[in-house]
């Protein structure tokens, strides 16, 4: 009988077999591409970028007059080289706002910004490999992207997540009291882990059992890439899944192939990182209305936190699994909310 395959290896599977479909609905020739960015890229961010690509060739063909009569596999590497800068920026200027499958479609500065380092990708690809001498993307300027505001909770709102988890059953009746009690155990454990260590939550959904170090209070995550890491934790945090881990983990029976998953599901199947930032922004909304918090916003909170308590932002990026400083630099410790609110009473308008 094979070995059961851990989380990360079954969805390594599933995304290239999901990236293989993909490719299907693209130009013959952009298999080389794909081809040769996987060494150095996951098999996510290519199934995104073929995505992204696709948009392009639909665009070509449903508003370029050369090829409105095209197939996607008429498409010939020689006709990367027929278009003209104004051509890409047309491009750019449709991702903005456009329609698929009678959906509206818009784009963020984020989702313009990577879908046209997709395009500069996979141009550049075959540019550098001289099948074709002419780049126009390497002309057009790509998306400016604007700085914004870091939404996180401050620790009085950590306190208020964590309380609220813990005693909004009071507030609940009939059929949502019963699911709290299933899931408050649960729900904790993961919110207070989040908080506590700043992990992912493909990360968190991704933990086995075994993954789960009470006596050297430490979890080992895989990391982005498939590297693997402990990840330390303090006695909050221990008592949290301990007492989840203890409790209804221990008294339930996952389904076959979720036998070893830390967080199940009520269908006890392993949780999926979906499911999870659904959990989150439920009880965050009764919390904080006016933040948008997501699970990637508990990491911010965390990484904020601890650099306010360390002062050391290559230890705010080793933990935070960040494989660039700067990125670490970027997001934490060029803000410092505090010294920013003395600001607004330093300035007066009357002499009182």
């Amino acid at each position: 009988m094979s070995e059961a395959r851990t989380y990360h290896e079954q969805t390594r599977i599933d995304q290239t077999m999901r990236l293989r479909e993909v490719l299907k609905t693209l130009p013959p020739f952009a298999k080389d591409y794909f081809r040769a960015i996987e060494p150095k890229s996951s098999a996510r961010t290519r199934i995104n970028y073929a995505y992204d690509i696709r948009i392009f060739f639909h665009f070509l063909m449903e508003n370029n007059p050369v090829y409105k009569n095209y197939s996607i596999e008429q498409f010939r590497v020689e006709d990367l080289e027929r278009l003209e800068p104004v051509d890409i920026e047309e491009y750019m200027e449709y991702l903005k706002v456009y329609e698929r499958d009678d959906e509206l479609i818009t784009n963020s500065e984020k989702g313009l910004a990577r879908k046209m380092s997709a395009l500069r990708s996979f141009y550049n690809y075959y540019y550098k490999h001289q099948i074709i001498v002419k780049n126009p993307t390497l002309l057009v300027d790509m998306p400016k992207l604007h700085d914004k505001a870091i939404i996180r909770l401050d620790t009085d709102e950590v306190a208020l997540l964590l309380d609220f988890v813990e005693n909004c059953g009071s507030q609940l009746s009939g059929q949502s009291l019963t699911y709290y009690n299933k899931t408050k155990e649960r729900d904790l454990a993961i919110l207070t882990l989040l908080l506590g260590t700043g992990i992912r939550v493909s990360e968190c959904v991704g933990l086995d059992l075994n993954d789960v170090d009470f006596k050297n209070n430490g979890i080992t995550v895989t990391r982005k890439g498939g590297n693997q890491m402990v990840v330390y934790f303090g006695d909050e945090v221990a008592g949290a899944l301990a007492g989840y881990v203890e409790g209804i983990r221990k008294n339930t029976s996952p389904l076959p192939g979720h036998e070893n998953a830390l967080f199940l599901s009520t269908q006890r199947r392993r949780m999926g990182v979906q499911a999870v930032e659904n959990m989150v922004k439920k009880y965050a909304r009764q919390v904080t209305p006016n933040k948008k918090i997501t699970p990637h916003k508990l990491r911010s909170t965390y990484g904020t936190s601890l650099y306010k308590e360390t002062g050391d932002i290559y230890l705010v990026a080793d933990v935070l699994g960040h494989k660039d400083v700067n990125t670490t630099k970027k997001h934490y410790a060029a803000i410092d909310e505090d010294r920013r609110r003395k600001a607004a009473s330093a300035v007066k308008l009357r002499e009182s």
